[in-house]
């Protein structure tokens, strides 16, 4: 133990050049049943200097405590520090992350007043999960539910694009929960909301779960139906993490036709069988080509029924298949989803995105004894 205390006093402030011991920062230190605590006050510093300094942390440690078991925590009396914005006059204080390296889970559990979780997931990225995701939950608003949006890809966000809020920040209620932002009736949160769009995520697999703990227990969710959890690609911490911290209701798997993502896509959905979470099915994205001056034609850009065949084989439901269209496109380009304009109702996308969304809730509202119901009894 006093080695680490040496190694600690003698960590720097890239600010000053001074030690954080030397600044009086250091406010905890705790070693107990292999798990190490360092809590220290971060006034002043940046999120790129805090990083830089719990990486010097976990690297100096490292011989002396297993990586997993090194929780770093940070205090501030200044919240421009954490979100690294500007400060401005709010009715609420801003939200913060609490990501630590090796931050143990939780006890599993349900997340407060959501009747349903689900999961879209793809093992290939490029697929068009994210589109998926945004769409459906709009879907499932048109049918009168609702609906919230979790956005797990912390490496890739794109939730806060796709739904024309690139600029939001969320603040924090009363009760220290994170509050998240409403887009045409639909709430939703995203690491992309808390970090610069241009910045990357440097950050080790233990830290993900953290973040992920937070978007599931510490957001005010409300009173939600659905909430569909768009997963980042593979099959990783994240995917993990989420089944170990919470009960998932399901999983919807998306794919193109081309064999490739197909079989990317299959061992990702076998990753979800192994660990007991239901698969409700599989949605076909990019299935084909239809012009809009010639609706009747269709052209199989990358193949023609993969999916479906694929779901045979594999014995689990096919969703449907959605079609290409250049409004689709322009919708995700624009931050405008496709789904929440009724001017596209009744052309093939609206209609596919429709379907898919009955499916789900003829097959997972309770109550209900639909074909998934009977599958997974």
């Amino acid at each position: 133990m006093e080695e680490i205390k040496s190694i600690l006093h003698s960590i720097k402030n890239p600010n000053t050049n001074e030690t954080l011991s030397s600044e009086g920062r250091i406010k905890q230190l705790t070693y107990e049943n292999g798990q190490l605590t360092v809590v220290y006050n971060r006034d002043g510093i940046s999120p790129e200097q805090k990083r830089k300094i719990e990486d010097v942390i976990i690297n100096e440690l490292r011989s002396h405590v297993e990586e997993d078991n090194i929780l770093v925590k940070t205090v501030s009396t200044d919240s421009k520090d954490v979100t690294g914005a500007k400060s401005a006059p709010q009715q609420k204080a801003p939200a913060n992350l609490k990501a630590g390296h090796g931050a143990p889970l939780p006890q599993k559990k349900r997340v407060d007043d959501v009747k349903k979780v689900i999961a879209v997931s793809s093992g290939k990225g490029g697929v068009g999960k994210s589109t998926v995701s945004t769409n459906l939950a709009y879907a499932l608003k048109n049918q009168g539910k609702k609906v919230g949006l979790l956005d797990a890809d912390i490496y890739g966000p794109s939730i806060p694009m796709l739904v024309g809020q690139r600029d939001a920040k969320p603040l924090s209620s009363e009760k220290k929960k994170i509050l998240p932002i409403e887009a045409n009736g639909i709430k939703f949160i995203s690491f992309g909301l808390f970090i610069g769009e241009k910045d990357p995520v440097i950050w080790r697999g233990p830290m993900l779960g953290g973040v992920l703990n937070q978007f599931l227990f510490d957001v005010e969710w409300g009173d939600l139906d659905y909430l569909i959890i768009d997963l980042p690609p593979g099959t990783g911490d994240v995917q993990l993490s989420m089944v170990q911290a919470t009960d998932i209701d399901g999983i919807i798997g998306v794919s193109t036709p081309q064999d490739v993502a197909l079989l990317d896509s299959t061992k990702g959905l076998k990753m979800f069988g192994q660990v007991k979470v239901p698969v409700l099915g599989v949605v076909e994205n990019m299935s084909y080509f239809s012009p809009d001056d010639m609706p009747e034609k269709k052209y199989f850009i990358f193949g023609e029924g993969g999916a479906k065949k694929a779901t045979e084989e594999l014995g689990i439901p096919f969703l449907g298949d959605i079609p290409m269209e250049i409004a689709l496109r322009e919708s995700c380009d624009k931050g405008t989803p496709y789904m929440n304009n009724n001017a596209y109702e009744g052309r093939p996308v609206w209609k596919a995105y429709t379907e898919i969304a009955k499916k789900v809730i003829d097959n997972t509202d309770e109550g209900k004894k639909g074909f998934f119901s009977k599958i997974l009894g």
